[in-house]
């Protein structure tokens, strides 16, 4: 596993203002937005490419286009959901899947309840969007989730992460063509699995109690 932690000044400014507890939803949902572009500039520089010749107003130039098939982008519902626009303003090609994973509070572990992805993705570069990368158990079985469909690499970008979570994505996906990229990589998870200093549950400062 690879892991690329972001280390730019707008990028920890952005996320200064989204750890304010004072910070309302509204301005959360743009700065996850801004943020997630930010971060995918890192996440994509490996995406696949093929020479393409294009005409410019002068003379025939030489270029990249994003190879086939397209990467696919999958948010885990919910709070993934609020990273999606951000990473498809910068790949508006990518297709869009979506899988709906729950953490138990108790046990920590995660349980798939829906997916809408293709049942084969062979040879397609992934990229999963989870804002919180705390104890690893969602990501790590979104992850797999995707190898087990043919999946060929697999990329995830998270606002925050904590090293417990780092270190449990690094020994479940050992092998496997995997990239981790954060906006910050924080001190430790607390006693209830959350992130600290974090930032609070993404879903609900994204959208609200439900």
């Amino acid at each position: 596993m690879r892991l690329h932690v972001a280390d730019h000044p707008l990028i920890t400014h952005k996320l200064t203002v989204l750890r304010d507890a004072k910070t309302p939803s509204p301005v959360f949902r743009s700065l996850v937005e801004e943020l997630v572009t930010l971060l995918a500039y890192e996440a994509t520089r490996n995406v696949r490419t093929e020479p393409v010749e294009v005409t410019t107003p002068v003379a025939r130039a030489q270029g990249l286009a994003i190879s086939e098939p397209r990467p696919l982008v999958v948010p885990i519902l919910r709070a993934g959901l609020g990273m999606l626009e951000g990473m498809v303003k910068l790949v508006p090609t990518a297709e869009v899947g979506f899988l709906g994973m729950v953490r138990d509070e108790e046990t920590l572990l995660p349980t798939t309840y829906a997916n809408r992805l293709p049942d084969d993705l062979s040879d397609r570069q992934c990229f999963v969007l989870d804002p919180m990368l705390a104890t690893g158990g969602s990501l790590s079985a979104a992850i797999q989730f995707l190898f087990d469909r043919g999946a060929v690499d697999v990329t995830a970008i998270c606002l925050l992460g904590a090293p417990e979570g780092v270190e449990h994505v690094r020994q479940a996906t050992e092998g496997r063509d995997v990239t981790v990229v954060l906006g910050a990589l924080d001190e430790k998870l607390n006693e209830h699995g959350y992130i600290v200093p974090g930032l609070g549950d993404a879903g609900d400062r994204l959208y609200g109690l439900v």
